[in-house]
């Protein structure tokens, strides 16, 4: 399946989760490249939007590659498979610290304009535009579950089945437009898939219309 851009897979989504429309969902983004979907699913179920923020773990000498991930509160989460790549418990921290710092940076962006609401007693929908090894959005879930939402949703256009399988174990609802078996990378599976900016991030969130406010501690 193939999706002209983000908005498009947005719109899809939206209508396989009409179920919640009115419901008051509260709509997380997985900055960056989820923010334009979740603003776009907010305002079609009546939501409202944050962000959840976790970083993925990237192999030695191949970033891109995720072999876990890490939350703000510091919890680490190893893919399985990263086993078969001898990594040492030592790499594994020095870069946990690396990505824990850069959801520092990004919490210090984010916050000032757009708090953290609460996702205690709410359904929460987790956005993210693609989901290729599962690790970022299962520490989400991780996070997000120890917060005690009513329910906890998946939301994504496309997912390596793989990846589907894990997080259906952790989420109380997945919707995913796709699973296709041939799943490389997730931008393959859109015309236009320009990265999305910080700049873009605060944009979005500022104009929400929630009044700016200190940080929580």
């Amino acid at each position: 399946m193939m999706f002209r851009d983000r908005a498009h897979a947005a719109h899809l989504l939206a209508k396989e989760l009409s179920a919640y429309r009115g419901k008051n969902p509260l709509v997380l983004a997985i900055p960056r490249g989820a923010l334009p979907m979740a603003k776009i699913l907010a305002e079609e179920l009546n939501g409202e939007l944050d962000v959840v923020l976790v970083r993925k773990l990237g192999a030695p000498g191949n970033p891109e590659l995720a072999i876990g991930s890490v939350d703000e509160t510091g919890h680490v989460s190893i893919a399985d498979y990263a086993q078969g790549y001898g990594i040492s418990e030592q790499y594994i921290a020095e870069e946990s610290a690396e990505q824990q710092q850069v959801l520092r940076r990004r919490r210090a962006a984010y916050t000032p304009v757009h708090p953290p609401v609460d996702p205690a007693g709410r359904i929460v929908i987790v956005v993210d535009d693609g989901i290729a090894t599962g690790s970022t959005m299962i520490a989400a879930l991780h996070a997000l579950r120890a917060k005690h939402p009513a329910r906890l949703v998946v939301a994504s256009a496309v997912c390596a089945p793989d990846a589907l399988a894990r997080i259906e174990r952790d989420a109380d609802d997945v919707v995913c437009l796709d699973a296709p078996a041939n799943f490389y990378a997730v931008g393959q599976f859109f015309e236009d898939f320009a990265q999305v900016s910080d700049e873009e991030v605060v944009a979005i969130l500022r104009a929400t219309g929630r009044p700016s406010a200190a940080p929580t501690r």
